[in-house]
């Protein structure tokens, strides 16, 4: 018997195996907590803009210091293609295990430096520069840190139950961010705006460094995939049997995959666009004297964002199981129409700058990202084979969120100063979803059911394994 097939053989090839109950925990744990650091410095990031903006620059016009923190975030998003095709090739090479245990250390030692960063006052010009060649460091990471993490999850999960657990990847993400708008919020409250300036904000950063070494032990401590497993030993099968498979380049998944590649972007820059503008921009609108109305403290904008937060969390559990219930393309078609009549809603309620009306609109928002945020990411490994999933889905995720994600910030910041009103974001946001919608309707293929055990990249591989297997059946 083929020690390949311990589950189920069929004219796709041999499937994996499935994974014990109390495997799929820690692998799930280990898959996502990189990407709960890396959001966890998103939200520190995002929710003390305003003080990074007096620390980092010269003082004088407030909006030119958000505006210059927004563009460090964005340079790190413009950068993370690069750590996509560095990353993600090395990911499909050497292990998803070996990849993911680099980048969370990469990550996090980058977020600690940051805590300990010379201010404007004491180094000038070279502070900016430093936070911005950090942030750089950070992008590269990052770039190799998402696919990758859902690649790892999925390929351990149960082929009906795989939004379900992908779910956790999203999880992970908005707990990240959580985290670091509500330890913002109780740090604010406990030592005030004046020493948060001083020096409170660095404690926010530093805190990276523990969670990065609890991450990397856990990742140490788990298997790599099965489906990674799998095709290294249909590898070696093949070099038995003196029969040489050509290497996965670059070259080969960008003329195999580009329009997987294009079709995702299409579809998930949505989810950029509404992450990020309601998890970066909106906090710092309310802070801000842009439009009308008094701004709000630092602690209740936060506050307002971290309820929103709250709430989404078991919604986004609820969306996996839906997903795997329904199908991804009903759930992305929702996810790009109800932005149409929910952003616009929302964004008017913002627009009132109470606290009541912030935890309100926030809470409005979360009805598309119910829809768009756990399909996108499982689409992220579905839509790709096993051989070169970790550099596909990486150029995929970075091409639409280092576009779409890093920039929205800095998008709706200049929107709102040239037109006064947040309105004109809730129209940018409108017109990205509409193309989204138009890209899901016409263009994606359901995943849903999809065979991950299936190389349809290479079927050689596959008939060199299952050739003799079934000879030996006729003997």
């Amino acid at each position: 018997m083929n020690p390949l097939s311990t589950a189920h053989e069929g004219h796709h090839g041999p499937a994996a195996p499935q994974v014990p109950l109390k495997t799929m925990r820690k692998a799930v744990l280990a898959g996502v907590v990189g990407n709960y650091t890396e959001q966890y410095e998103f939200g520190v990031y995002a929710a003390v803009t305003p003080v990074l903006a007096k620390v980092f620059f010269p003082e004088g016009d407030a909006l030119v210091g958000q505006l210059a923190v927004f563009a460090g975030l964005a340079v790190g998003f413009l950068i993370r293609p690069l750590g996509g095709f560095i990353f993600g090739r090395m990911g499909d090479r050497m292990g998803r295990k070996k990849i993911l245990s680099l980048t969370i250390i990469l990550m996090g030692f980058l977020t600690a430096l940051i805590g300990i960063l010379p201010t404007y006052a004491a180094a000038g010009f070279l502070a900016p520069c430093l936070l911005l060649l950090l942030r750089l460091g950070q992008g590269l990471a990052a770039g190799g840190e998402y696919a990758g993490a859902v690649s790892f999850v999925v390929e351990y999960g149960p082929s009906d139950q795989r939004a379900r657990y992908t779910s956790f990847v999203s999880v992970s993400v908005f707990a990240g961010l959580l985290t670091g708008t509500a330890l913002t919020f109780g740090l604010t409250a406990l030592l005030g705006n004046g020493a948060m300036v001083d020096w409170g904000w660095r404690i926010l950063f530093l805190l990276a460094l523990p969670l990065t070494i609890a991450g990397f032990y856990l990742r140490r401590a788990v298997e790599d995939t099965p489906e990674f497993r799998r095709q290294q030993e249909m590898q070696e099968r093949a070099r038995e049997l003196s029969e040489e498979l050509p290497a996965t380049t670059i070259a080969q998944t960008l003329r195999t995959q580009w329009k997987p590649i294009l079709v995702f972007s299409g579809f998930a820059m949505t989810n950029a666009v509404l992450s990020y503008t309601w998890t970066a921009y909106i906090p710092a609108y309310l802070q801000s004297t842009a439009g009308p109305g008094r701004p709000l403290s630092l602690d209740l904008s936060v506050l307002s964002t971290s309820i929103a937060l709250l709430v989404l969390l078991p919604l986004l559990y609820l969306s996996g199981r839906l997903s795997d219930r329904i199908g991804r393309k009903k759930m992305l078609l929702a996810g790009c129409a109800t932005p149409l009549v929910i952003v616009p809603l929302a964004f008017r309620m913002v627009s009132a700058r109470t606290f009541e009306s912030a935890v309100l609109a926030q809470l409005v928002y979360l009805v598309p990202i119910f829809f768009i945020a756990v399909s996108v990411t499982v689409c992220l490994a579905e839509m790709f084979p096993t051989k070169m999933r970790y550099t596909a889905g990486s150029i995929a995720f970075n091409l639409a969120f280092c576009i779409f994600a890093g920039t929205a910030p800095f998008i709706a910041s200049a929107l709102v100063d040239a037109t006064g009103t947040i309105m004109s974001v809730a129209v940018y946001v409108c017109v990205v979803s509409f193309v989204s919608l138009l890209v899901v309707a016409f263009c994606f293929k359901e995943t849903y059911r999809k065979d991950l055990a299936h190389d349809d990249y290479n079927p050689e591989l596959n008939r060199l394994v299952n050739e003799p297997v079934a000879e030996a059946g006729r003997a």
